[in-house]
């Protein structure tokens, strides 16, 4: 063994940290950028917000997208960073303006009162029973072990073996602690803390009145009644079939889910990162500016590393990022315009005539196009909107798998998902198609595909199978 001194020459792919930030920067959502700006602004102090000179683009007009065309047009040039920093850092700065009393308030958003969850709901109900210590502790484990749908469910535990290990770690005996869940399930909404579907449905028919054969119904046929076995039910309790579906009607009006009116979600507002506007018979791809902290480079610290050594150093490093956030914020807003304009050029077709008229695309078409690769476009279209004349779509919405044609060109699956709907939409309620009908219907228009996609496609927009969407009444 011997040591030795060797030269090699090698080439390899390094990915500095400018790199990675602006690989970064292009996955994020405007969401996201606009929070790693807020905190780019509270860490670094050579950037600061500069004054915001553009004009809010939500709600332009047809008329008024021609001037933002034209100077869209101008910008594509390359920008002279270091001229622009120049002229950035010897700003004056923007006048602070006067608030009146009023702005000092906070915004109406602040002052409404959350809603009232159902842990609350039934809360209050338990306190105001009629309950002794014991008794409250099992009904708060009750509540606190309920599902979205205000179900009684403990994972891991079976349904009869709940309310002893409950009753068992609020001191109480499971007699009285079968009581209890008894008092609990009459609380508003009617039917919650059931442990099965059956038990649910059986306490709203027994509160409520119902007959006999009703509850009958829901104890011992509730599965024929799901898959619709009407006349099995009607054999079964020696009863007509006309009976049968007047009591399939009242149970069909009882709550299935208890919770269900305490489920509200909180509205999820989208902002589009690009607009496309028509003028005449072009499209022009915009980028949204509107709300994004518009940043510079702050000329107070230009002026303090020029007089004070000992902080050059500092500033510098901090000045070097400060750059390269703003040219890769700018390069991600050239970069997500670049490819919508790909984009709606490849698919002119559907902002013309409709969805109907969708292409097969998939990321290597994009790719090719602007000279970038997969992965690139990959993240540039994750959680990036786009808003059109025809609605506001995520970019990955026009990327489609192809689905083949007899002697003519592929169509877009998801056009072939719109074909579906609009054919079980016109169906017969009482006779419904099967998926193997639908697929004789496509193959009229020369759309060759197999049952089994098409019952992936009626799953995946929310469409029962024919058997359930069948109406009897």
């Amino acid at each position: 063994m011997e040591l030795k001194q060797q030269l090699k020459l090698s080439q390899q792919l390094i990915m500095t940290p400018q790199l990675q930030q602006a690989i970064k920067l292009l996955q994020m959502s405007r969401m996201e950028l606009s929070e790693l700006v807020q905190e780019e602004l509270l860490e670094n102090p050579v950037l600061e917000e500069g004054a915001e000179q553009r004009e809010s683009s939500v709600n332009v007009a047809e008329e008024s997208a021609a001037p933002e065309v034209e100077a869209h047009e101008a910008k594509k040039e390359e920008i002279d960073w270091e001229r622009y920093l120049e002229n950035q850092s010897t700003e004056a700065p923007m006048p602070a303006m006067r608030r009146g009393p009023d702005e000092e308030m906070p915004g109406l958003e602040a002052t409404l009162s959350t809603s009232e969850d159902l842990t609350d709901h039934l809360g209050w109900q338990l306190r105001m029973g009629d309950f002794v210590d014991d008794e409250r502790r099992f009904g708060a484990l009750v509540i606190g072990n309920l599902d979205d749908n205000g179900y009684l469910k403990i994972e891991g535990i079976a349904p009869e073996d709940i309310v002893p290990r409950l009753a068992a770690e609020s001191d109480l005996d499971p007699e009285d602690a079968e009581e209890v869940l008894a008092m609990i399930q009459q609380f508003d909404p009617l039917g919650v803390a059931a442990r099965s579907l059956q038990e649910c449905l059986m306490i709203q028919a027994k509160h409520y009145g119902m007959d006999d054969l009703v509850l009958r119904v829901i104890s011992d046929h509730l599965s024929d009644l799901e898959k619709r076995h009407y006349p099995a039910i009607a054999k079964a309790l020696g009863c007509s079939l006309d009976e049968v579906y007047d009591v399939a009607q009242i149970i069909a009006e009882l709550e299935p889910r208890p919770a269900r009116r305490f489920q509200t979600e909180e509205p999820r507002y989208i902002v589009p990162d690009v607009y496309v506007h028509r003028v005449g018979d072009e499209y022009y791809v915009v980028a949204n500016d509107d709300g994004m902290p518009k940043l510079k480079i702050s000329g107070f610290y230009r002026s303090a590393m020029a007089d004070n050594p000992k902080a050059k150093e500092y500033i510098q490093d901090k000045l070097r990022s400060a750059q390269w956030l703003i040219r890769s914020i700018d390069q991600r807003r050239k970069t997500i315009v670049k490819v919508t304009e790909c984009i709606v050029e490849k698919q002119q077709d559907f902002f013309d005539k409709g969805i109907e008229h969708l292409k097969p695309m998939i990321l290597r078409d994009v790719a090719e196009s602007v000279g970038m690769h997969e992965s690139t476009i990959s993240r540039v279209t994750s959680n990036k909107y786009v808003h059109t004349p025809r609605g506001t779509f995520e970019l990955k919405y026009f990327f489609n798998s192809a689905i083949k044609r007899d002697n003519q060109t592929d169509i877009a699956s998801e056009s072939v998902k719109q074909a579906i709907k609009n054919i079980i939409s016109g169906e017969d309620p009482k006779a419904p198609l099967s998926d193997q009908r639908i697929v004789e219907i496509l193959g009229q228009d020369n759309i060759q595909i197999a049952r089994r996609t098409v019952a992936k496609y009626r799953e995946m927009l929310g469409i029962l199978s024919s058997s359930k969407r069948k109406k009897y009444f």
